[in-house]
C-alpha cells in the first residue's frame, strides 16, 4: 500500500483507470471469444506494467498491427464485423488498445468515452439486477476517474474525486428517474442469444429422444406467477407449452412446424368445455426467444397484456406473433377442470395422432398387441388399455433418472425392454408410442409441472428444472385426457414440492448443512428482490407509462402526451433552477454584493476600477479623479473597508447600505 501511495500521480491514476476498465469488461467474459478475453487482459496488464516502470508507451506501428489482427480475428470468430456480438468484441479490444495511446488528457477522455460505451454493452446480454449493480459500481469508477482528470494541479486523493463523482451521480438520479418514467418506451435494439438448452432442462420446439446422455438441471427461473385467489393443488399445476404430435422415430415435432395466425386455423379445433372455479393469475415469463405463451391448463381465453397479440394454434396451446426477447407479463384465466375434443367437430381426431413411422420400435408394437389381447374387452376398452400401460410402468421396475445414457434408434423399445430408465421425455415418448400401437390417439405435451412459493413476495416460482413432458390420449366421450406416465414411475416428481435439484457447490452445501433453512431463506430473499427489479424496472412498459398519465388525469393518453408532460417537467425544473439561482445569489455575502454595486456605479461614472479592486483602491481612484468632490464617497469607502477588516467596526453594514443611497455621486466630466 505504501508503494502505491509513493507512485507518481500519472501512474496511480492510470492503474486506477485500468482496474475500472477491467471491472467493466469482466461481466462479458462469458460472451466474448476466448482470444478477445486473453488479448484484453494482456493489454491491460501490459499497460499497468508500463505505468509502474514509467516506461515509454509502444509506438503506433505496434498498435496498428494489433488492430489489424483484432479485426481479422473478429471476422474469423463471427463471420462478420457488424451486429451485436462482433461489435462488442471490437469495442472491448479497441478500449484495451486505446490505453496504450494514453499520453495526454485528451487520450484519457477518449478512454472514458469508450469505457462508458462498453459499460452500456453489458446490457445487450443481460438486464439482471446483478448486472445493473455491477455497472453502477463501474459508473462510479469511471466518473471518479473523469473527475480526477479535471484536477490537473497537485495530487488530489482519489477519495475526494470519488465523493464528487458520488454527488454527481446522486444529483443526476432524479433526472434519470424522470426520463425513465416518462421518456417514450422504445423496444430494445438487441435480442437474446439463440436457445442453447441442449442437454439442460427447459423447453424446446422439438424433442429428440435419447440424444442426451445426462440431463443437467437448470435452476434458472422460467416463470413467476401471482395467483389472485386460491392456488390450485400441486397435482393441478401443469403449465402448458409446445404440443408435439409428429414422430419420425427419434424426434417429436409440432403438427405444423411453424405456427402463425394464418396457419393456426388449419389446426384441429380445441372444443374446450370448462367447469369449476376459474383461476385468474399473472405470469411474468423470462425471455426465451420463443413464441409460446405458457399457461395453466387450460386457458379458455387469450392471455392479455397491452400490445400482446395472442392466438391459439389449436391443441389448447397459446402463442404470440413474435418471440419473447424481453421480459413478458400477461394475465390469464384458466380452469383446471376442463374437457377438450369430446363433442362436435372437435371430436374428429386427425390421423396424425395415430401415426407411427413404419419399421420402428417393433417390440413396443408387439407389447401393444399383447396388452390388447389380454384386455377383457380387447381394443374396445380404451381406458382399460391406458390403465394397463400405467400399471406396467408402476410394477415393471422402471425408474426415473437424469443419467440414462444415449439411446439407439428404437428409443421406445430400449425403454420398455432394455434400459427401463430415463427422464420424463423418455417415459412420455415411450408411452405415446405404445398408445398409438394400440390405436389410441395420443400426443406429447411439454411445459412445466409444479413450482414453489416464495414466502417473501408471494410469487410462485417455476424453474427450468420444473420442465416436464406428459401425454394426452383421446378417449371417446371424454376427449383429450391428460395422462402423466412419469407419475407412475416416480410419484415424487409430480404433485410434490420435493423436486430434483442440481448438485450444490461446496459453499452452498456447507451452508445448507449448518442451517438448511438459511440457504432457502437467502435464496428466496434474493429472488424476491430480483423479481421486484423485473416487475418495476424491466417490465415498465409504455402501457404502464400511459397508466401513470391516466392517474394524472389524462383520459386517453398517448406518446404525444408523454412528450408534453416530459417537456412540461423540463420547463418547470428549469424555472425552479433559475429561481434557486436567484435565491442563492441573494444569499451571497451582502458586503461583497454592496461592493459590486459600488464598482458598477464608479464604472458608470468613468472611474477605471478593476474587478478585484478593494475599497481602499477605489477610494484612491475617486480622489485622484474627482478631488474634493469625491471626498465623501472616498470616506464612505474607507469606512466600508473598516467594517469588514477593522477590529472594532466604526459602522454597521445596514447603516452603510442606507448611506449608499444618499451619497453625492460625482458625475463624469463632459
Amino acid at each position: 500500500m505504501d508503494r502505491l501511495k509513493a507512485l507518481p500521480r500519472d501512474a496511480r491514476d492510470t492503474l486506477f483507470l485500468l482496474v475500472v476498465i477491467g471491472w467493466v469488461v469482466l461481466p462479458q467474459v462469458g460472451q466474448l471469444p476466448w482470444w478477445c478475453t486473453l488479448l484484453a487482459a494482456a493489454l491491460l496488464v501490459w499497460r499497468g506494467v508500463l505505468a509502474l516502470k514509467a516506461a515509454p508507451l509502444p509506438g503506433g506501428r505496434w498498435v496498428l498491427g494489433l488492430l489489424v489482427l483484432t479485426v481479422a480475428a473478429t471476422y474469423a470468430s463471427h463471420r462478420t464485423l457488424l451486429g451485436r456480438d462482433a461489435g462488442v468484441t471490437l469495442i472491448v479490444v479497441l478500449l484495451a488498445l486505446k490505453t496504450l495511446e494514453m499520453r495526454a488528457r485528451r487520450d484519457a477522455f477518449v478512454v472514458f468515452f469508450l469505457g462508458f460505451f462498453t459499460m452500456l454493452t453489458n446490457f445487450f446480454f443481460s438486464q439482471s439486477l446483478a448486472t445493473a449493480a455491477a455497472m453502477l459500481v463501474g459508473l462510479l469508477g469511471l466518473l471518479t476517474a473523469l473527475v480526477n482528470a479535471h484536477m490537473p494541479v497537485g495530487r488530489p486523493p482519489l477519495a475526494q474525486a470519488a465523493r464528487t463523482a458520488g454527488w454527481m451521480a446522486l444529483l443526476g438520479a432524479p433526472v434519470m428517474a424522470v426520463l425513465f418514467m416518462l421518456f417514450p418506451r422504445i423496444a430494445p435494439l438487441w435480442g437474446i442469444p439463440a436457445d442453447g438448452l441442449t442437454g439442460r432442462s427447459g423447453l424446446s420446439s422439438t424433442m429428440r429422444v435419447g440424444n442426451v446422455a445426462q440431463l443437467a438441471l437448470e435452476e434458472g427461473i422460467a416463470l413467476r406467477i401471482r395467483f389472485e385467489g386460491a392456488v390450485p393443488l400441486p397435482t393441478d399445476l401443469y403449465f402448458r407449452g409446445p404440443v408435439l404430435s409428429q414422430f419420425d422415430g427419434r424426434e417429436w415435432r409440432p403438427l405444423l412446424p411453424r405456427m402463425t395466425p394464418g396457419t393456426a386455423s388449419l389446426m384441429p379445433p380445441d372444443g374446450l368445455e370448462v367447469g369449476g372455479e376459474a383461476v385468474r393469475y399473472t405470469v411474468t415469463m423470462e425471455p426465451n426467444n420463443r413464441p409460446w405463451l405458457i399457461v395453466l391448463d387450460a386457458a379458455s381465453s387469450p392471455p392479455s397484456a397491452p400490445g400482446l397479440d395472442a392466438f391459439t394454434g389449436g391443441e389448447l396451446q397459446w402463442m404470440t406473433t413474435r418471440p419473447a426477447i424481453d421480459l413478458l407479463r400477461y394475465t390469464v384465466t384458466s380452469h383446471v377442470q376442463y374437457r377438450a375434443g369430446a363433442r362436435g367437430r372437435s371430436a374428429v381426431v386427425a390421423p396424425q395422432y395415430r401415426e407411427l413411422p413404419p419399421g420402428t420400435n417393433p417390440r413396443t408394437l408387439q407389447l401393444a398387441t399383447d396388452l390388447v389381447r389380454r384386455a377383457p374387452a380387447g381394443a374396445a376398452d380404451k381406458p382399460a388399455l391406458v390403465r394397463a400401460a400405467l400399471d406396467l410402468l408402476r410394477t415393471g421396475g422402471y425408474t426415473y433418472t437424469l443419467d440414462p445414457g444415449l439411446y439407439g434408434d428404437d428409443t421406445a423399445d430400449e425403454f420398455w425392454f432394455d434400459r427401463k430408465q430415463g427422464f420424463c421425455e423418455h417415459i412420455a415418448s415411450a408411452f405415446v408410442v405404445l398408445m398409438r400401437g394400440m390405436d389410441i390417439p395420443a400426443r406429447i405435451v411439454t411445459g412445466y409441472q409444479g413450482g414453489e412459493l416464495n414466502g417473501v413476495d408471494g410469487y410462485w416460482v417455476v424453474r427450468n428444472s420444473d420442465a416436464h413432458a406428459w401425454a394426452e390420449v383421446w378417449l371417446a366421450g371424454r376427449g383429450w385426457v391428460r395422462v402423466d406416465p412419469t407419475a407412475s414411475v416416480a410419484p415424487g416428481r409430480v404433485g410434490s414440492l420435493a423436486r430434483l435439484r442440481p448438485a450444490q457447490n461446496a459453499f452452498a452445501s456447507a451452508l445448507g448443512n449448518v442451517s438448511p433453512g438459511l440457504l432457502a431463506s437467502v435464496r428466496q430473499a434474493w429472488e424476491a428482490v430480483n423479481n421486484g427489479w423485473n416487475q418495476w424496472v424491466l417490465n415498465y412498459t409504455q402501457s404502464k407509462q400511459l397508466d401513470l398519465l391516466k392517474n394524472l388525469g389524462f383520459k386517453s393518453p398517448s406518446w404525444q402526451d408523454l412528450s408534453l408532460v416530459l417537456i412540461g417537467i423540463t420547463v418547470a425544473v428549469t424555472l425552479a433552477a433559475i429561481a434557486w439561482a436567484k435565491w442563492e445569489r441573494s444569499r451571497q455575502d451582502p458586503w461583497l454584493r454592496l461592493l459590486a454595486r459600488v464598482r458598477q456605479r464608479l464604472q458608470q461614472a468613468g472611474v477605471a476600477v478593476g474587478p478585484t479592486s478593494g475599497p481602499r483602491q477605489m477610494a484612491a481612484a475617486v480622489t485622484a479623479r474627482f478631488g474634493a468632490e469625491g471626498q465623501a464617497l472616498a470616506d464612505w469607502l474607507l469606512r466600508l473597508e473598516a467594517q469588514r477588516y477593522a477590529r472594532h467596526a466604526p459602522a454597521a453594514l445596514p447603516a452603510l447600505q442606507r448611506e449608499f443611497h444618499r451619497l453625492p455621486w460625482p458625475t463624469p466630466a463632459a
